[in-house]
């Protein structure tokens, strides 16, 4: 999450330094980026489809292994309690 935060962080700051240069920004439009998550949501429905016509049925672990990663790449996870715990220590 810690680099999420940061990426977003860097964004605002190169977004600042755009606005006090009255530079516009390269990123496209609002309306593409909606377009984009349209592609990639739509790709998913093909999988889906087979699936629930070949007559099984839908389970989170398969959407989240399927579909999950696609859509929103490879998300950091948690470490386990035991790294966490010796974290604090050190």
């Amino acid at each position: 999450m810690k680099l999420y935060l940061v990426s977003l962080g860097a964004g605002l700051l190169v977004g600042v330094v755009y606005g006090l240069l009255n530079v516009r920004s390269p990123a496209p439009p609002v309306i593409a980026l909606i377009g984009l998550l349209g592609i990639l949501a739509g790709e998913q429905i093909v999988p889906v489809a087979k699936r629930l016509a070949s007559g099984q049925g839908l389970t989170l672990g398969w959407l989240r292994h399927e579909c999950g990663e696609h859509l929103f790449g490879t998300l950091p996870s948690r470490p386990s309690g035991d790294q966490n715990h010796e974290r604090r220590e050190s």
